[in-house]
């Protein structure tokens, strides 16, 4: 199958993604001038790098100057400001100047950690994301946001920080445990939600080609995803509007991960999806949904073996003002006000500023069957 190619158009920091099978064996190739002759470092978690290290090795080993690696503990536990440090100063000791390249090679956490480690190191040096789960290939390598959790909440502390480019290995996502799969498709289903109704259709047609990694579903899936995630980006980089509407079910997601601790028990895209089901529910409870959309997307949900409420996660029912309590920790509080990403419709997300706090606690205590 041939590789498809988009770019994320940002003036003079426009760059490519790359989507195809086994692009890691050609890195180099593929990468072009921007690997050439350079001291490369790829950081991983230990999981990729027992799975496909010596693959990427191969594919940058006649354009590299130099090779270097580091290999972390997988999880959402490593995105950390100690892993950071401790990142940092191994980067360090290798004695580096303005011309390396960092190659983040892994899923989210490697890709949001490495991110930021590239935005700190010499105030700025260059980066390459090579994302191997679906969740990173569809939304978190492209667009720039980089970070680390805190006590407080989820992302609350990085850099927006663009890549040089984006190399999206369908060959990868073959090795990924079903349930990682599953998470990732909750963000590709959020493309079609938030702003795509053919997307969501097609996906309600195609979702077990999709998760059975279909060559030509998978691919469609993927580039439809990004494409959807680079326009926002290209009009709204910095999160002052339009791309808000990538914060989708996150709300709610961002507070079910803060309670759970980010210990492995709740995956993000598991978070994600039944954020997406209480989203059109609190639009419907507000007025400005119908219930059928609602019940559709949920559905889907629940087609896809992914939950569409809290009552639906393994981690349990957490009281509800609990849960509105990390919300006011979210990058998405507003001067003391919750901001959600509300839908009119399947496809037709907006911001919403001003959402009562009580409308919110009565919806969580009704997914939780609390009287």
């Amino acid at each position: 199958m041939q590789q498809n190619t988009l770019t994320v158009g940002l003036g003079d920091r426009a760059y490519d993604i790359v989507i195809g099978p086994d692009l890691i064996d050609r890195a180099g190739e593929a990468l072009g001038p921007i690997v050439a002759n350079r001291h490369i470092i790829i950081i991983s978690d230990k999981n990729v790098a027992n799975l496909h290290l010596a693959r990427l090795k191969a594919g940058f080993k006649f354009f590299a100057r130099k090779l270097d690696h580091f290999a972390i503990m997988a999880g959402e536990a490593s995105k950390s400001m100690t892993m950071l440090s401790r990142l940092l100063d191994d980067i360090l000791s290798l004695g580096i100047d303005r011309s390396v390249l960092l190659v983040a090679f892994g899923g989210g956490v490697i890709g949001d950690l490495v991110g930021f480690a590239a935005a700190s190191l010499l105030r700025g040096v260059d980066l390459v994301q090579i994302p191997t789960s679906l969740l990173a290939q569809v939304d978190s390598s492209v667009g720039g946001k980089t970070g680390v959790n805190a006590a407080a909440g989820k992302n609350l502390i990085g850099a927006f920080y663009q890549p040089k480019a984006v190399l999206a290995d369908t060959s990868l996502l073959v090795s990924l445990p079903e349930r990682e799969l599953r998470a990732g498709y909750a963000e590709v289903a959020k493309y079609g939600l938030l702003g795509d109704a053919r997307f969501f259709t097609w996906l309600e047609e195609n979702s077990s080609a999709v998760l059975a990694l279909e060559p030509d579903a998978i691919m469609h899936a993927i580039r439809r995803s990004c494409e959807a995630k680079a326009r926002i980006v290209e009009v709204d980089e910095r999160e002052a509007g339009k791309r808000a509407l990538l914060n989708l079910g996150h709300t709610f997601a961002h507070a079910f991960e803060a309670e759970a601790g980010y210990n492995g028990s709740l995956l993000h895209g598991e978070a994600v999806a039944a954020g997406l089901g209480l989203a059109f529910d609190l639009s419907v409870d507000l007025g400005v949904c119908a219930a059928d959309h609602a019940t559709r997307c949920k559905a889907h949900l629940h087609t896809v073996g992914l939950p569409s409420g809290q009552s639906d996660l393994a981690t349990g029912n957490v009281p509800a003002r609990r849960l509105i309590e990390h919300m006011k920790h979210d990058k998405k509080m507003r001067h003391g006000k919750l901001h959600f990403i509300l839908v009119r419709a399947i496809g037709d997300a907006f911001v919403c500023g001003d959402v009562p706090s009580d409308k919110v606690k009565a919806l969580l205590e009704r997914d939780q069957n609390i009287v």
